[in-house]
């Protein structure tokens, strides 16, 4: 992270109790659901990660600063790049109006930083996020830290060294990467995102 968004320096952050989304237990409350279903905005993926990046960065109400600053913002652009950090988008009417964006590592998924400039738009995309995650095989969802936002979607926190060994577990698998870029429709996501886990003994 950086201190702020005119900072050079970046350190390392590595919370006592890390907020995590389990993919198994995921909550969508029930109007966010419609909204999702109803398809009000065409969700695509990676088509414009860098102004997710910008608008993730760019100040807001109650956020005038960002921990985004330029070397953070070149590293993420670089593993975009490399096919490692993909950005989730809602768009209306050809405007990018939410969205969110995340590094792959096996099989986790670290979410980095999300915004909105209408209503749900950030929800919805992480709705399509937990679906693809869950559709191509992914078995984490690090959330970095619990805030009350990602609490509906049943967000938890876990203690530093059980989460290390859920990573290190999920860390050989290879999830489907193109499961990410593939069509899907706001119907399909709420029923990926929501369907129950059936694992083999």
């Amino acid at each position: 992270m950086g201190e702020a968004r005119d900072d050079p320096r970046v350190f390392l952050v590595e919370p006592d109790q890390r907020g995590v989304i389990p993919l198994d237990g995921f909550r969508i409350p029930g109007r966010l659901q419609r909204t999702v279903r109803s398809g009000a905005f065409n969700v695509r993926i990676d088509t414009a990660f860098d102004a997710v990046l910008d608008a993730c960065a760019a100040p807001a109400p109650g956020r005038e600063d960002s921990w985004i600053n330029g070397p953070i913002r070149r590293l993420y652009a670089e593993l975009n790049a490399r096919g490692h950090a993909h950005s989730v988008e809602c768009w209306r009417d050809e405007r990018l109006v939410g969205g969110l964006y995340g590094v792959t590592l096996g099989g986790a998924f670290f979410g980095e930083s999300m915004f909105s400039r209408e209503r749900d738009a950030s929800k919805v995309a992480l709705v399509h996020l937990v679906a693809r995650l869950r559709r191509g095989g992914w078995r984490l969802l690090d959330a970095q830290f619990l805030t009350a936002h990602l609490g509906q979607f049943g967000a938890v926190e876990m203690p530093q060294a059980a989460y290390l060994k859920v990573l290190e577990a999920v860390r050989p698998l290879r999830p489907d990467k193109a499961s990410l870029a593939n069509p899907m429709s706001g119907a399909e996501a709420v029923a990926y995102a929501l369907q129950p886990t059936t694992q083999a003994s």
